[in-house]
């Protein structure tokens, strides 16, 4: 089997470092460019360079795991040669997401706000979970993060949030409550609610509480390594490669939208 080129842009990144040290094990993808915003550097003996022609118009997949408007950047050059991309970036506004959207009308586009199977997992039992549950009971978001985590809420917790509002037939904005950063406050009633830390050195933990008053039901994921994000983004590149176009998901790759 012809193994898949790869293309990982924000190669300085902490998962960008992660994904090069990553990709060796995985015997199906082969390393072919590395991009950032600063050039020069070499990884693995590929020079890293700046977003350009040269590096991505020969590549298979490119793995994008930066900020959001450096992904719009390659998200341009994907569209350009026609090239499947995994989006692991997080923190895009509504302008920016609709852009992706119709992107995918032209080329494959994977992008998810947290690529590990335990999230995507947890997602799934959210969305059954908020089916069932009365409306009596308050829905509360943790998100903790390292004290570098610039977007907030984040994508796993907008992720849940999302997964929790279609599953009530809502759309996120309409039932989207409080957010408290680094404390706490009262609830605001059927709504759903983001405690926001952070702090320290913290990967990744996230919770989705349903309270009311006699109980308390959290369901719970923490992340130990990157190494899950990084793992989880190669798999999506194995992937999205057998795929023409179109908007895709770890939900997808996994099958449980069809459980749904």
């Amino acid at each position: 089997m012809k193994k898949i080129n790869v293309t990982i842009t924000g190669a300085l990144g902490k998962m960008g470092k992660i994904l090069i040290k990553r990709i060796s094990k995985n015997k199906n993808l082969k390393l072919f460019s590395l991009t950032d915003l600063k050039s020069g550097k070499t990884a693995h003996k590929i020079k890293i360079q700046k977003n350009n022609i040269h590096a991505f118009k020969k590549t298979d997949v490119i793995i994008d795991f930066s900020r959001p408007n450096a992904s719009i950047e390659v998200l341009k050059y994907a569209k350009r040669f026609k090239k499947k991309i995994v989006i692991g970036t997080t923190g895009f506004t509504k302008k920016q997401n609709n852009l992706i959207k119709n992107y995918s009308k032209k080329i494959a586009i994977f992008k998810s706000g947290n690529m590990s199977l335990g999230i995507n997992l947890l997602e799934y039992i959210v969305s059954i979970f908020s089916k069932k549950i009365p409306k009596t009971y308050q829905i509360g978001i943790i998100d903790n993060h390292h004290k570098q985590k610039v977007d907030y809420p984040s994508g796993t917790a907008l992720m849940l949030a999302n997964a929790i509002s279609k599953s009530k037939n809502k759309s996120p904005e309409s039932i989207k409550g409080k957010i408290f950063f680094n404390k706490s406050g009262s609830l605001q009633k059927n709504k759903i609610n983001f405690f926001i830390t952070r702090k320290g050195y913290t990967i990744g933990k996230h919770s989705v509480n349903f309270n009311n008053n006699v109980e308390n039901i959290e369901l719970k994921h923490t992340a130990f390594s990157r190494d899950l994000f990084a793992d989880g983004a190669l798999n999506a590149a194995e992937w999205i490669s057998k795929k023409n176009k179109g908007l895709f998901n770890m939900q997808d790759m996994l099958g449980l939208n069809k459980l749904l």
